[in-house]
């Protein structure tokens, strides 16, 4: 009997886990949302706009054809060619867009796939960015990204690893907002993302310049439900759920280095596996 109540407290201790995954990768994912849309809007324009021009440029041709001026034809047809280029190339940037979203929002298989990296990384800052920007226009700071070419394409769960990216951003920008309101105009706000190929790994570096962690949490921000944000602004599962997925998803680590008053560098290191 004892082992029946056992095994069904341990039953709904599962469900309920598995329920505030689901709510924190669901929370991540409303942070994607507006800039997913911000981030799609512009291949859209682009899209929209090529296609009036193409629009004017065929009146055009049409109208050169009754000339009978072929040299002119020739020239137009050639900025047709050179436009449907360019909105093929705004198309499958849209669509890039688009499924990268749903990678992010489909159930995950846990199954790793080769993928390039710094892509993924240079993705989600951008998306991240702009989805903070959506919420609060008066949101801003510098970017900094340095990504080594050498990282490529490797084997990891990219729904896993962009989760982690987003998390570490997302905590980042929060961190140079609360610096910014209180230091004021004489602080610039800066966010860097840098990989780079290591032997045997890669490295993958997410440093703001925001108050940095007092020492004596340091030991907490990797357990569940910590942290430092006001009620109702973090779970507290983010960084907790980032290091299952490095350390034990992925067999690799997350690190944190961090000075009161300058800021603070999570360093993720995952093993390269092709």
């Amino acid at each position: 009997e004892a082992n029946v109540a056992l095994e069904q407290s341990l039953a709904e201790l599962k469900a309920a886990q598995t329920q505030l995954i689901q709510s924190e990768k669901m929370a991540s994912l409303g942070e994607l949302t507006a800039g997913i849309a911000h981030e799609i809007q512009n291949p859209l324009n682009f899209v929209n706009n090529f296609s009036e021009l193409n629009k004017e440029l065929l009146i055009e041709l049409n109208e050169e054809i009754d000339r009978g001026n072929y040299d002119e034809v020739k020239i137009l047809a050639d900025s047709l060619i050179s436009n449907e280029e360019k909105i093929s190339h705004h198309g499958k940037r849209a669509d890039a867009i688009v499924k990268g979203m749903l990678q992010h929002s489909r159930t995950n298989t846990g199954q790793k796939e080769i993928i390039d990296f710094n892509e993924l990384a240079d993705e989600y800052i951008r998306l991240c960015y702009h989805g903070l920007r959506a919420k609060d226009k008066t949101f801003n700071s510098t970017i900094k990204t340095d990504f080594d070419p050498a990282v490529g394409r490797f084997s990891f769960v990219p729904q896993d690893v962009g989760r982690v990216i987003l998390n570490l951003l997302t905590n980042a920008f929060y961190a140079v907002d609360q610096q910014k309101k209180k230091l004021g105009d004489n602080y610039e706000p800066t966010v860097s993302i840098s990989t780079s190929k290591k032997k045997g790994y890669v490295e993958c570096r997410v440093s703001d310049n925001g108050n940095g962690i007092p020492q004596q949490l340091i030991e907490k921000i990797f357990q569940p439900f910590f942290t430092t944000k006001p009620t109702g602004q973090g779970t507290g599962l983010g960084l907790s759920l980032s290091y299952d997925i490095i350390t034990t998803g992925h067999g690799g680590e997350l690190k944190v280095e961090t000075k009161e008053g300058e800021g603070t560098t999570f360093i993720i290191c995952i093993p390269v596996t092709v």
